[in-house]
């Protein structure tokens, strides 16, 4: 003869079961569609999600670290110091520090310096240390943390736009040179 479960058992299995995959369901994910973004992965290694602008058109990493950031232009930020972005910017990446950097550099007195290297404290502080050249520069990371939007001309004090590139003065003919002994 055959068992029959008696009606409020199954009715009690049914709430169970609903219950359960009631909780299943809210404590689970939903799938991801791809990668992590840049913006993702670098909090992942340590490292503040706005090193980079919000123009990031691709990226890849290999397993050894080496990477390739692709923007969709050169662009400038302005943090405590005014940085310029080129197109694509290349690097090794490490939990706590990117070095072999190309591709971004900072302007210090009118100049321009390519920025070799990023590092953070392990564990984490408040710092953030770029080497540009054989000078390491300590800044506070938190201007780091948001990203933010580039812009291809830069607002200098005063009010006035600039761009990147000097602009020599036009040639004029009926000037008189400066004879020195």
């Amino acid at each position: 003869m055959a068992n029959n479960p008696k009606p409020h058992h199954l009715l009690l299995l049914l709430l169970l079961l609903l219950s359960f995959s009631n909780l299943s369901l809210s404590s689970i994910s939903p799938p991801s569609d791809g990668p992590p973004s840049v913006y993702e992965l670098l909090p992942k290694f340590g490292l503040p999600s706005g090193l980079l602008p919000d123009s990031v058109k691709s990226y890849s990493l290999a397993e050894d670290g080496s990477f390739v950031v692709e923007l969709q232009k050169n662009c400038y930020i302005q943090f405590d110091y005014l940085v310029y972005y080129e197109k694509k910017i290349t690097g090794m990446l490490k939990y706590g520090s990117i070095s072999n950097l190309r591709g971004i550099q900072v302007q210090r007195f009118f100049l321009w310096f390519d920025v070799d290297e990023i590092k953070v404290d392990l564990p984490p502080s408040d710092s953030i240390y770029f080497q540009v050249g054989f000078i390491n520069k300590k800044l506070d990371v938190d201007q780091f943390k948001t990203v933010h939007s580039c812009s291809k001309k830069v607002l200098v004090p005063g009010g006035r736009l600039w761009n990147r590139g000097v602009e020599l003065p036009i040639p004029v003919d009926d000037i008189k040179m400066l004879m020195t002994e």
